[in-house]
Protein backbone atom coordinates (compact mmCIF):
# COMPACT_ATOMS: atom_id res chain seq x y z
CA UNK A 1 0.00 0.00 0.00
CA UNK A 2 2.91 2.48 1.24
CA UNK A 3 4.43 1.48 -2.17
CA UNK A 4 1.35 2.79 -4.19
CA UNK A 5 1.22 5.60 -2.52
CA UNK A 6 4.58 6.17 -3.30
CA UNK A 7 3.76 6.42 -7.00
CA UNK A 8 0.19 7.74 -6.95
CA UNK A 9 0.79 11.25 -5.03
CA UNK A 10 3.47 12.35 -7.15
CA UNK A 11 0.99 11.52 -10.10
CA UNK A 12 -1.76 12.77 -8.45
CA UNK A 13 0.60 16.19 -7.57
CA UNK A 14 1.40 16.35 -11.76
CA UNK A 15 -1.84 16.27 -12.58
CA UNK A 16 -2.74 19.14 -10.76
CA UNK A 17 0.03 21.36 -11.53
CA UNK A 18 -0.51 20.07 -15.29
CA UNK A 19 -4.13 21.58 -14.99
CA UNK A 20 -3.78 24.30 -12.78
CA UNK A 21 -1.18 25.36 -15.45
CA UNK A 22 -3.48 25.19 -18.23
CA UNK A 23 -6.37 26.51 -16.36
CA UNK A 24 -3.82 29.76 -15.65
CA UNK A 25 -4.34 32.49 -17.25
CA UNK A 26 -1.33 34.18 -19.77
CA UNK A 27 -1.05 36.95 -18.01
CA UNK A 28 -0.64 35.28 -14.47
CA UNK A 29 2.11 33.10 -15.51
CA UNK A 30 5.46 34.14 -13.78
CA UNK A 31 9.30 33.97 -14.91
CA UNK A 32 8.76 31.19 -18.24
CA UNK A 33 5.83 31.18 -20.98
CA UNK A 34 3.22 29.01 -20.30
CA UNK A 35 4.38 26.37 -22.52
CA UNK A 36 7.59 26.13 -21.29
CA UNK A 37 5.77 25.92 -18.07
CA UNK A 38 3.79 22.59 -18.91
CA UNK A 39 7.02 21.03 -20.35
CA UNK A 40 8.89 21.10 -17.16
CA UNK A 41 6.27 19.78 -15.37
CA UNK A 42 5.39 16.83 -17.51
CA UNK A 43 8.84 16.03 -17.84
CA UNK A 44 10.58 16.96 -14.38
CA UNK A 45 7.80 14.14 -12.67
CA UNK A 46 8.20 15.40 -8.99
CA UNK A 47 10.70 18.59 -9.24
CA UNK A 48 8.71 20.42 -11.97
CA UNK A 49 4.96 20.77 -10.27
CA UNK A 50 6.44 21.60 -7.07
CA UNK A 51 8.34 24.49 -8.67
CA UNK A 52 5.22 25.45 -10.45
CA UNK A 53 3.31 25.88 -7.06
CA UNK A 54 6.03 27.56 -5.75
CA UNK A 55 7.08 30.02 -8.68
CA UNK A 56 5.26 29.65 -11.69
CA UNK A 57 2.33 31.93 -11.37
CA UNK A 58 0.76 34.92 -9.05
CA UNK A 59 -1.52 33.41 -6.17
CA UNK A 60 -4.53 35.42 -5.15
CA UNK A 61 -3.37 38.24 -3.67
CA UNK A 62 -2.62 39.69 -7.36
CA UNK A 63 -6.13 40.59 -7.91
CA UNK A 64 -8.46 37.76 -6.84
CA UNK A 65 -8.27 35.56 -10.09
CA UNK A 66 -9.79 32.49 -8.91
CA UNK A 67 -13.25 31.00 -10.55
CA UNK A 68 -15.07 31.84 -7.37
CA UNK A 69 -14.19 35.26 -7.20
CA UNK A 70 -14.07 36.39 -10.36
CA UNK A 71 -17.65 35.54 -10.46
CA UNK A 72 -18.90 36.95 -7.12
CA UNK A 73 -16.42 40.25 -8.85
CA UNK A 74 -19.26 40.06 -11.78
CA UNK A 75 -22.19 39.55 -10.23
CA UNK A 76 -24.54 42.27 -10.38
CA UNK A 77 -26.54 43.57 -7.73
CA UNK A 78 -30.28 41.98 -9.02
CA UNK A 79 -30.93 38.34 -9.25
CA UNK A 80 -34.15 38.01 -10.15
CA UNK A 81 -36.11 40.45 -12.31
CA UNK A 82 -38.99 40.95 -10.27
CA UNK A 83 -36.13 42.02 -8.02
CA UNK A 84 -34.84 44.58 -10.33
CA UNK A 85 -36.38 48.30 -10.32
CA UNK A 86 -35.51 49.00 -14.32
CA UNK A 87 -37.05 45.96 -14.90
CA UNK A 88 -40.38 46.63 -13.39
CA UNK A 89 -40.19 50.21 -14.24
CA UNK A 90 -40.06 49.03 -17.93
CA UNK A 91 -43.12 46.54 -18.04
CA UNK A 92 -44.94 49.37 -16.48
CA UNK A 93 -44.15 51.70 -19.56
CA UNK A 94 -45.17 49.17 -21.60
CA UNK A 95 -48.38 48.29 -19.95
CA UNK A 96 -49.55 52.11 -20.57
CA UNK A 97 -47.72 52.25 -23.58
CA UNK A 98 -50.28 49.42 -24.55
CA UNK A 99 -53.16 50.89 -22.88
CA UNK A 100 -52.55 54.35 -24.68
CA UNK A 101 -52.55 52.44 -28.23
CA UNK A 102 -56.07 50.49 -27.33
CA UNK A 103 -57.35 53.94 -26.22
CA UNK A 104 -56.45 55.74 -29.28
CA UNK A 105 -57.66 53.99 -31.77
CA UNK A 106 -59.59 54.65 -34.88
CA UNK A 107 -61.20 54.20 -37.87
CA UNK A 108 -58.68 52.13 -39.03
CA UNK A 109 -58.80 49.59 -36.37
CA UNK A 110 -62.46 49.19 -36.79
CA UNK A 111 -62.06 49.01 -40.45
CA UNK A 112 -59.10 46.09 -39.43
CA UNK A 113 -61.90 44.56 -37.81
CA UNK A 114 -64.40 44.61 -40.47
CA UNK A 115 -61.91 43.09 -43.03
CA UNK A 116 -60.58 40.12 -40.44
CA UNK A 117 -64.61 39.96 -40.00
CA UNK A 118 -65.26 39.22 -43.51
CA UNK A 119 -61.94 37.11 -44.16
CA UNK A 120 -63.56 34.87 -41.64
CA UNK A 121 -66.62 34.85 -43.39
CA UNK A 122 -65.11 34.32 -46.71
CA UNK A 123 -63.02 31.21 -44.94
CA UNK A 124 -66.26 29.35 -43.53
CA UNK A 125 -68.16 29.97 -47.08
CA UNK A 126 -64.91 28.35 -48.60
CA UNK A 127 -65.00 25.32 -46.30
CA UNK A 128 -68.83 24.80 -46.94
CA UNK A 129 -68.14 24.82 -50.51
CA UNK A 130 -65.43 22.16 -50.08
CA UNK A 131 -67.42 20.39 -47.89
CA UNK A 132 -70.54 20.32 -49.74
CA UNK A 133 -67.83 18.71 -52.89
CA UNK A 134 -66.62 16.34 -50.54
CA UNK A 135 -70.05 14.80 -49.51
CA UNK A 136 -71.09 14.90 -53.67
CA UNK A 137 -68.06 12.82 -54.27
CA UNK A 138 -68.40 10.37 -51.34
CA UNK A 139 -72.25 9.99 -52.46
CA UNK A 140 -71.50 9.37 -56.30
CA UNK A 141 -68.72 6.86 -55.44
CA UNK A 142 -71.06 5.01 -53.23
CA UNK A 143 -73.92 4.95 -55.62
CA UNK A 144 -71.60 3.59 -58.01
CA UNK A 145 -70.05 0.92 -55.70
CA UNK A 146 -73.66 -0.14 -54.75
CA UNK A 147 -74.67 -0.58 -58.59
CA UNK A 148 -71.35 -2.39 -59.31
Amino acid sequence: MLRALMYLLPLALTIYAFIDCLNTPEDEVKHLPKVAWVFIILLFWIVGPIVWLAAGRKRASSGGRAPSEWHRGRRSTWVAPDDNPDFLKSLKDEKTDAGKSDAGKTEAGKTDAAKDESALKDWEADLRRREEEIERREGGAGSGDASS
